[in-house]
């Protein structure tokens, strides 16, 4: 089981990426293994490996690019085949200016790789990290959980329109509340002296306030005597 996570580990990060040469603290913790076990048929780098390699190549390939001039920058960045790579980690480079490869040995890769591309977002959390003791995955992750701010609901646009089992619709006018019911009682008066249904009669008011509007209707006031 521990092979084929740390093979997983491995495969998640592009081999250009740690390549242990380039990096001594990896050459020597190599070097250090017992020379009874086949290193090269055990999968050594672990979680933390795999963090330190890529924050250090972060911090390698940022000095690079001050030290090198423009056309040699870009030069080895061809030759070694990271050309449309290098951004990536000069963002890690970037955010984690502050930072030691050893400091972020706990982080998961993903998680670097996370805060750094969205550094404006998560500046506050990688701030954060600098005043603990530790910086853990469960440190990390629960401060990027209160980073999250829920999403508020957009409020539903009110809307009249039912629909039938057949898939037609109709509208439906919501209760009416007034305190003097006047609008219910003149209805009411409406549907009873004239025969019409509560549908026709609202139909015909909204036919009248749309005329109003649309200045088809005018509203005349009587001249008092």
């Amino acid at each position: 089981m521990m092979t084929q996570v740390q093979s997983v580990i491995t495969a998640q990060v592009d081999s250009k990426t740690i390549a242990l040469s380039e990096y001594e603290p990896y050459v020597e913790e190599k070097a250090n293994i017992p020379d009874s076990v086949d290193v090269e048929n055990v999968s050594w780098l672990s979680l933390a490996d795999v963090t330190k390699a890529i924050v250090h190549h972060a911090f390698w390939l940022a000095d690079q690019k001050q030290k090198l001039s423009p056309k040699q920058y870009r030069k080895l960045l061809v030759d070694r085949g990271w050309k449309g790579e290098e951004k990536k980690y000069l963002k890690i480079a970037t955010a984690f200016s502050k930072f030691s490869p050893q400091d972020l040995a706990k982080i998961e890769p993903l998680t670097v790789y996370l805060l750094a591309n969205n550094s404006n977002k998560y500046k506050p959390v990688i701030d954060t990290l600098l005043d603990l003791s530790a910086i853990t995955q469960e440190a990390v992750r629960s401060l990027v959980k209160q980073q999250r701010t829920p999403k508020q609901p957009k409020p539903e646009k009110p809307s009249i329109w039912r629909r039938t089992k057949n898939g037609g619709r109709y509208c439906q006018i919501p209760p009416i509340h007034s305190e003097d019911e006047q609008t219910g009682v003149t209805l009411q008066k409406m549907m009873d002296s004239e025969g019409l249904s509560a549908q026709k009669i609202v139909a015909e008011a909204i036919a009248l306030r749309q005329a109003y509007k649309e200045g088809r209707l005018v509203l005349v006031k009587e001249e008092k005597k």
